[in-house]
């Protein structure tokens, strides 16, 4: 078998899923752990320094373009296999035939992704695509924009600002109850997706599957929770 035909059949598919779902995985703490440094009540000047070291840095930036591939090809792939589950054969999404919860995951993982992927065009409108090609990672004098910042002497984006005008504008309420829901279907989606990860290369073992499941509910909830609440919060005035 070629490399070609190993990466389109639904082994070679499911194991790209996998691939590129742990790096995700890996890639939702750090970013969840910078976000959550709105919580620090200090106006946002630590939030604002790590953001424009993860917009300036060259190798930061370099990996961004990796994660934005694998980011891609984690959509594409799931949409692939959802597409053949749906159809005549269907090729379950790398996880054993158990409890009903299991069933209901691996039906729904299409209908949860596309609900993730519409969280992600809002998000990546309200923030990515600005701070990348709209000059917002750049370093400004506080004269030239209100979204300015000092930060030990240095003058960086006010992305913190950004969110608070986000969460706190026009239509600020349709936007919030938008994040949660992508919260909300971000958090089933790494139920399944999480254990279903390791089962693709293996690990579904009788002693390490539980600790793998439970592992997975906390690394889940907690993520999806964290997420969720940065919108809420700033909503509701719980930072400022």
């Amino acid at each position: 078998m070629t490399w070609k035909h190993f990466f389109t059949s639904s082994i070679g598919k499911k194991f790209l899923m996998g691939a590129t779902g742990l790096f995700l995985i890996s890639f939702l703490v750090i970013h969840a752990s910078i976000n959550a440094m709105i919580f620090f009540q200090d106006k946002g000047e630590t939030f604002n320094h790590w953001g424009h070291f993860m917009g300036s840095n060259l190798i930061v930036r370099t990996l961004e373009i990796g994660l934005m591939a694998f980011l891609l090809l984690h959509i594409y792939q799931g949409l692939s296999l959802w597409r053949q589950n749906h159809n005549a054969r269907p090729v379950k999404y790398a996880v054993t035939k158990g409890d009903g919860k299991s069933k209901w995951y691996s039906k729904t993982m299409g209908l949860l992704g596309t609900l993730i992927l519409i969280f992600l065009i809002m998000h990546f409108y309200h923030f990515w695509v600005p701070s990348r090609f709209g000059g917002m990672a750049s370093i400004k004098p506080l004269a030239e924009t209100t979204l300015g910042q000092e930060y030990n002497s240095q003058s960086v984006h006010n992305l913190y600002q950004e969110m608070m005008n986000v969460f706190t504008g026009s239509y600020s309420m349709i936007i919030v109850i938008v994040y949660v829901l992508g919260c909300v279907s971000l958090c089933w989606h790494l139920l399944h997706g999480f254990q279903s990860a390791f089962q693709t290369f293996g690990v579904n073992h009788k002693r390490y599957t539980p600790l793998i499941k439970t592992i997975g509910v906390v690394y889940s909830v907690g993520i999806s929770l964290l997420f969720a609440s940065m919108p809420v919060a700033m909503y509701l005035g719980w930072v400022k």
